[in-house]
């Protein structure tokens, strides 16, 4: 039996980071006997209780940034598990780039499995020094996706024999669609809140659907990036509510600034007609949100970043230009005046996520590091 440990945010951080290790860990952890070891990622020291509504995390030891009692204690914590699997984002480490992660994986003797959550296209000197060297240090190195192994192969020095796709895993079934009995038509988009993550143009698109006999409704849901909320404040919320007062869009658009727990974000999918991604980013190797939206078979429209292209390219929505709220207009009105359409992207999404589950990406975590542990006994 394998031991998996896992270096990650992790709950009550809320971040997709977090989010996606609490799943991929309990899906690991099903009808095992030991719950997998966790490490958790932190800015500064916490008290083992985090936000209201979640009790107590399993992590064996906290990770503090810049603070080499917590890399000893997590390094000796992951060596006695079979396997670590660790989390890699340039934001989450501590040091510039995150670079604070080399000196652990350095220390660790036990076989680490990297997963990459940023493949950058036109990383600086840095950024491309951290991550080749992170990815030297790895046993295996996991994406999410065929575009974002094709940039690492292309970008970076990787041993390409190193490097696995294993996809981004979904919480499925999500409910099925709900009528809105007449209402007006529900464009969603929903995650942690952040400059970059293009709103801005998401409400300008719904300005420009505002035409003679139009309804249609935005609903952003999401609270604050918590590393945001302590740098800024809600400044970047409080510049979208300044817009949609400005474009005369009160009562249209709506931001819900609630973190939603899995009934409410069922809920919330289940009643959308259309997911809109606006992202700023053109280096976006995985979002959770985008192939939950998938999953649930609800049309997603969406910048061009590496996911979402490869993702929706076979017929699950549709790719708008960035900045573009003409673009993001144009993609929902297709959606929305053409059931046939939005029937076949509903068909599309759930025929090409049948096979991601949370079980079944982590029985593929599971047979990689099975026979990590064979080669090395």
């Amino acid at each position: 039996m394998t031991r998996f440990g896992f270096l990650s945010t992790y709950p009550p951080t809320r971040c997709g980071l977090a989010t996606f290790t609490a799943a991929l860990a309990g899906a690991l952890a099903d009808g095992e006997p030991h719950a997998p070891t966790i490490i958790r990622v932190l800015d500064v020291k916490e008290s083992p209780r985090g936000a209201a509504g979640i009790g107590r995390i399993p992590s064996t030891v906290d990770l503090v940034g810049g603070n080499r009692v917590t890399m000893r204690a997590a390094v000796r914590a992951l060596e006695e598990c079979d396997v670590a699997v660790v989390q890699h984002e340039y934001g989450i480490y501590a040091g510039p780039d995150g670079d604070e992660i080399i000196p652990l994986l350095r220390s660790l003797n036990t076989p680490a499995i990297v997963v990459l959550h940023t493949v950058l296209t036109a990383p600086t000197a840095h950024q491309r020094v951290v991550l080749d060297t992170v990815c030297k240090l790895a046993a295996i190195v996991v994406v999410m996706t065929d575009n974002a192994r094709e940039i690492l192969m292309r970008t970076y020095s990787v041993q390409r024999s190193k490097v696995r796709v294993i996809p981004h895993g979904v919480s499925v079934p999500r409910e099925a669609h709900v009528s809105n009995d007449g209402g007006p038509k529900r464009v969603l988009t929903w995650g942690l809140l952040s400059p970059g993550k293009g709103i801005e143009w998401g409400i300008r698109a719904l300005a420009q659907l505002q035409d003679a006999g139009a309804s249609v409704e935005y609903v952003i849901a999401g609270q604050t990036h918590p590393k945001v909320l302590a740098r800024e404040g809600e400044r970047y919320r409080e510049t979208l509510q300044r817009l949609i007062d400005d474009l005369d869009l009160t009562g249209v658009v709506t931001l819900d600034d609630r973190y939603l727990d899995d009934a409410q974000l069922a809920e919330k999918v289940a009643r959308a007609d259309v997911v809109l991604l606006p992202y700023d980013s053109r280096d976006q190797a995985t979002s959770g949100v985008l192939i939950e939206a998938v999953a649930a078979g609800v049309p997603v429209v969406a910048t061009g970043f590496p996911h979402a292209v490869e993702l929706l390219g076979k017929g699950a929505g549709i790719i708008a230009r960035h900045q573009d709220p003409q673009s993001m207009a144009a993609a929902i009105r297709t959606i929305l005046g053409e059931a046939a359409t939005a029937q076949q992207m509903h068909d599309a999404a759930l025929q090409h996520t049948q096979d991601a589950s949370w079980p079944a990406v982590a029985e593929q975590y599971r047979a990689l590091a099975d026979r990590m542990v064979a080669i090395a006994a």
